[in-house]
């Protein structure tokens, strides 16, 4: 199937702005690298949409927007412990059986949830109602650490800035890394966090000179993924004890550092991959994966294919040149 193109976004009376803003940034004006989407707004009665900051927004579609689209992403609303009106969710339903990708966020997933969308799969949300949607939904299994949950057909993430994250995720696995990178150079944010990062941190990082110290030695370390950076170096560079640097780590980041450093070293395959002709035994030296074996190792473990099969998913190859 073809990334997707059109895409509809369902807004309940109630809708949070937060996420309208995130949605249409990243849907409605993507940068060159991306395609200029066909995206909508939809809600249940064209018209005044009521927002969780009281002022209203005019949505111009209604529910038949989403049998037109093959990304649906359903908003998170004020009060999502109410299902969404029956429409609603025969529209999601339809929209998943006719191959559409569904995706929501936050309080948003209750609504996928209440469309029997999660049936049987793994999903998050806003780890404050992760309890609720496991209680009210018991054939969900309810993921309360991760920022996303990828399921295939249905993707679900983390409450508020998380929906920032699985839009790029979205755009990651559909149009690959460089896209997803320049995504999020024009949005000004991350690249890429992974799913199974932590939520937020039980407790606040101390703001003194050993946090400093500390985001120095990540700034290095992504600056030399093509060498080994086991954590007694990084953890001297940071003049601190290996096992304090781990507990400082884990705590500033939410990861370890080995869940870390793969993250990033997949994430630099992938655009390599993608933007360059490299060899994958020199892709695999710069990503610091030290050969092409264990590259592809973990790339069919992390990323279901091997680095081949995803540079020619993602290679989008320039039409010749005509004429004299």
């Amino acid at each position: 199937m073809p990334p997707f193109r059109n895409v509809a976004a369902y807004l309940p009376p109630g809708a949070g702005l937060l996420a309208v803003g995130v949605v249409c940034e990243v849907f409605g004006a993507p940068p060159a690298a991306l395609p200029r989407f066909d995206f909508a707004l939809c809600t249940d009665r064209p018209g005044p949409v009521p927002t969780d900051l009281g002022a209203p927004l005019t949505v111009e579609h209604g529910l038949d927007r989403i049998a037109e689209a093959d990304l649906v992403l359903a908003l998170p609303w004020t009060d999502f412990r109410t299902p969404p009106p029956p429409a609603a969710l025969d529209a999601l339903r339809a929209a998943h059986e006719r191959g559409a990708l569904v995706a929501a966020h936050c309080v948003g997933t209750f609504a996928l949830a209440a469309a029997g969308l999660l049936d049987g799969r793994r999903a998050t949300t806003h780890w404050r109602f992760a309890d609720l949607l496991a209680e009210r939904h018991p054939a969900t299994t309810v993921d309360l650490d991760a920022l996303y949950v990828d399921e295939g057909s249905v993707v679900t993430g983390a409450g508020a800035a998380a929906g920032l994250d699985l839009c790029l995720h979205l755009v990651r696995r559909e149009y690959g890394a460089a896209a997803a990178n320049a995504l999020a150079r024009e949005l000004v944010a991350p690249p890429h966090r992974d799913g199974g990062q932590a939520q937020y941190l039980a407790a606040p990082v101390p703001d003194d000179g050993d946090d400093d110290r500390l985001t120095e030695v990540l700034a290095w370390a992504r600056e030399h993924l093509d060498r080994p950076l086991p954590v007694a170096e990084l953890a001297r560079r940071a003049l601190m004890s290996r096992r304090s640097f781990a507990r400082r780590f884990t705590a500033a980041t939410g990861t370890t550092p080995h869940a870390w450093l793969l993250g990033l070293r997949l994430a630099r395959a992938e655009e390599l991959l993608e933007t360059t002709d490299l060899p994958v035994e020199e892709v695999a030296r710069r990503s610091g994966f030290g050969s092409a074996a264990v590259l592809r190792e973990q790339f069919v473990r992390r990323r279901g294919v091997p680095p081949r099969t995803y540079r020619r998913t993602f290679t989008r190859a320039e039409p010749a040149p005509t004429g004299p």
